[in-house]
C-alpha cells in the first residue's frame, strides 16, 4: 500500500484515536449496539445476495447493481468497524501510519463506490420506466458489468486521489486523532507545513464534487422517471411504476441526507463528542439501514426472501 500511495513518512510513526474515550461509561453499551448493528448489516447484506444469486427471476440488470451494492457496503464496513470495536474493548487505541492510510483509502474506495453505484442505479430505473422498449440493448449484460466495473475504477480513485494527497503531508505531532477512524479533517488538524490548506481545499472540493454530481445525475433520472409516470394513464399503472424505484429512492435520501449534514454543516464551533455522534451516522447506522430498506420497500426481493426462508424452515420441519 506504500509504493502504491506513494507515502511520505514523517515525524509521526503512529496515531492514537480518542474517538469513544469522550464517553468511558458507555463504551461497552456501544461495543454490543454496534456489533450487532455490524452483525446485522453483514447478515442483511449478504442474505440479499444469497437471495438474488439463487433466484433466476432476479437475475436482472436492476438486482446485479443490488449485488454490488451489497458488496461495497460490506467492504466499507469491513474496513472501519471491526477497528472501532476492538478500540471500545481496549485501553490501547494506536495505529499505525500505514494502518491508517490503508482504511482511509478502502473506506473512501468503498465509500464512493457506493455512491457511483446508486448513480448507476438511477440511471437502471430511468431507462426501464422511460425507454422501456430499448431496456434489454441498452442495459445489455456486458453494459451493465462496465458500469459496475467503473463504479470500482471511480471509487478506487477516489481512494487514491484522497488518501495519497493526505498521507504526503508532513505529521510533526501532536498525534491524537479526534474520532474513531482515520478520518480526512482531524487528520488534516494534526499536519503541519505550508501546503495543509491547499491540500485541505483541494480535498473538500473533489469529494463534494464528487458526490454533488452523483445526487444532480440521480435528481436529473428522477425528473424524467416522474415526468414519465405521470403520463402514464392508469392510477394502477403510475403506482407500479413508482414501486420499482421507491427503494432505490429511499436509500438515495438516507445515504445523501447524512452524508449532507457532515460535509456540509456550518463550521461552527466543534466539539469532539458531536464529531463522533456525527461519524456514526455513515459508519454504522447507514449501512445499517441499507439492507433493511432494500428487504422492506423492494416488493420482488422481499417476496423472494419470504419464499427462500419459508422453503429452508419447511425443509428442517420435514
Amino acid at each position: 500500500v506504500a509504493a502504491m500511495l506513494g507515502l511520505n513518512y514523517s515525524f509521526v510513526s503512529e496515531f492514537i484515536l480518542i474517538g469513544f474515550t469522550t464517553f468511558p461509561h458507555l463504551q461497552l453499551m456501544f461495543f454490543l449496539l454496534f456489533l450487532l448493528m455490524y452483525l446485522f448489516t453483514l447478515l442483511g447484506n449478504l442474505f440479499i445476495m444469497a437471495t438474488i444469486w439463487s433466484e433466476r427471476s432476479l437475475h436482472t440488470p436492476m438486482y446485479l447493481f443490488l449485488c454490488a451494492l451489497s458488496i461495497s457496503e460490506i467492504f466499507y464496513t469491513f474496513a472501519i468497524i471491526p477497528r472501532m470495536l476492538a478500540d471500545l474493548l481496549s485501553t490501547l487505541h494506536s495505529i499505525t501510519f500505514l494502518a491508517c492510510a490503508s482504511q482511509m483509502f478502502f473506506s473512501f474506495t468503498f465509500g464512493f463506490t457506493h455512491s457511483f453505484l446508486l448513480t448507476v442505479m438511477g440511471y437502471d430505473r430511468y431507462v426501464a420506466i422511460c425507454h422501456p422498449l430499448r431496456y434489454n440493448v441498452l442495459m445489455s449484460p456486458r453494459g451493465c458489468a462496465c458500469l459496475v466495473a467503473w463504479s470500482w475504477v471511480g471509487g478506487s480513485f477516489m481512494g487514491t486521489v484522497v488518501t495519497t494527497a493526505i498521507f504526503n503531508l508532513i505529521f510533526c505531532g501532536p498525534n491524537e486523532i479526534h474520532h474513531f477512524a482515520c478520518h480526512v479533517p482531524p487528520l488534516l488538524k494534526l499536519a503541519c507545513g505550508e501546503n495543509v490548506l491547499e491540500v485541505a481545499k483541494g480535498v473538500g472540493m473533489v469529494c463534494i464534487t464528487a458526490l454533488l454530481g452523483c445526487f444532480l445525475l440521480i435528481l436529473l433520472s428522477y425528473a424524467f422517471i416522474v415526468a414519465a409516470i405521470l403520463k402514464i394513464p392508469s392510477a394502477e399503472g403510475r403506482h407500479k411504476a413508482f414501486s420499482t424505484c421507491a427503494s432505490h429512492l429511499t436509500v438515495v435520501i438516507v445515504h445523501y441526507g447524512f452524508a449532507s449534514v457532515i460535509y456540509l454543516k456550518p463550521k461552527g464551533p466543534k466539539s469532539l463528542e458531536g464529531d463522533t455522534l456525527m461519524g456514526i451516522t455513515y459508519t454504522v447506522l447507514t449501512p445499517f439501514l441499507s439492507p433493511i430498506i432494500f428487504s422492506l420497500r423492494n416488493k420482488e426481493l422481499k417476496v423472494t426472501m419470504k419464499k427462500a426462508f419459508l422453503n429452508k424452515l419447511f425443509l428442517q420441519n420435514s
